[in-house]
C-alpha cells in the first residue's frame, strides 16, 4: 500500500519538531509510527467529506456505501447520472445532494480540476474550494491534509485538534489565546505532523482519560 503520509518518531522532521517541545516528544514516542493511505480519487475524497458532515463517522459511512452501491464507482458521471430519488433513498439530505452534485458539475466543466492543484499553494486551493458551495474551510484544509498530503496545515477551528491541544499543554501557561494559536508558530514548516498526532491522541483516548504532565 502507498502511503500519503508515513511517520516515524524517529525521522529527522519529528526530532526538530520535538527538540525544545518535550511533551509533544513524550506524546508522538508514546503513540508511535502514524501511516495515513493514499486517497487515489479526489473526488471520491470530497463525495465522502460532504456525506460526512455533521454525521458520526458511522452513519457517514454508511450512507457512503449505500450511495457507492446505486452508483458503482462514484464519479462526477456517476453521481448526475443517478436520480435524486435513488441518491436521496440512501439517506443524503437534498442538500448534501445539492452540494455533491453541484461539485461533480465544476469537475466536469473543469472549474475544478484535481491535477492543477498540485502546482498551487495551500492558501490558492482553500480559495478555490471554498469557492465551491457545500465546501468549507475545515473540508478544504482536510483536503490538503488527506488528499494533497501538505506539509504545513493546521485548521485552527477543528475541534478535536484544539481540544488535544488544551489537553497536552495544560501544564504550561496560558493567556487568552487557544494552545493551538500559541504553539502554532514553533510546529512550522511541520504543522500536519503535529496534527495527525493530536488527533490520534483523541481517537485512542488520551485526551479523555489522563493527564500528560512532563514529570
Amino acid at each position: 500500500m502507498r502511503y500519503l503520509f508515513d511517520i516515524n518518531p524517529y525521522s529527522h522532521c519529528v526530532r526538530e519538531l520535538c527538540s525544545n517541545d518535550p511533551l509533544l516528544d513524550k506524546l508522538i514516542n508514546r503513540i508511535g509510527n502514524i501511516c495515513i493511505p493514499n486517497q487515489q480519487d479526489g473526488f471520491n475524497y470530497l463525495a465522502r467529506s460532504l456525506i460526512g458532515q455533521q454525521l458520526s463517522v458511522k452513519a457517514a459511512e454508511t450512507i457512503f456505501r449505500r450511495v457507492e452501491q446505486i452508483c458503482g464507482t462514484i464519479t462526477p458521471d456517476t453521481i448526475l447520472a443517478a436520480t435524486e430519488e435513488s441518491l436521496r433513498s440512501a439517506g443524503l439530505s437534498k442538500n448534501k445532494l445539492a452540494y455533491i452534485r453541484n461539485t461533480a458539475e465544476c469537475v466536469k466543466e473543469g472549474s475544478l480540476d484535481f491535477h492543477a492543484f498540485q502546482n498551487m499553494d495551500d492558501e490558492e486551493v482553500i480559495r478555490l474550494l471554498v469557492s465551491i458551495k457545500g465546501i468549507g474551510q475545515w473540508t478544504a484544509e482536510m483536503f490538503l491534509i488527506f488528499y494533497l498530503g501538505r506539509q504545513d496545515v493546521l485548521s485552527f477551528g477543528d475541534s478535536g485538534l484544539n481540544r488535544a491541544a488544551e489537553w497536552l499543554y495544560s501544564s504550561e501557561e496560558n493567556d487568552s489565546k487557544s494552545q493551538l494559536k500559541r504553539k502554532h508558530v514553533e510546529w512550522k514548516p511541520y504543522s500536519t505532523i503535529v496534527s495527525l498526532y493530536l488527533w490520534e491522541a483523541v481517537n485512542i483516548g488520551l485526551v479523555q482519560t489522563e493527564s500528560f504532565t512532563n514529570d
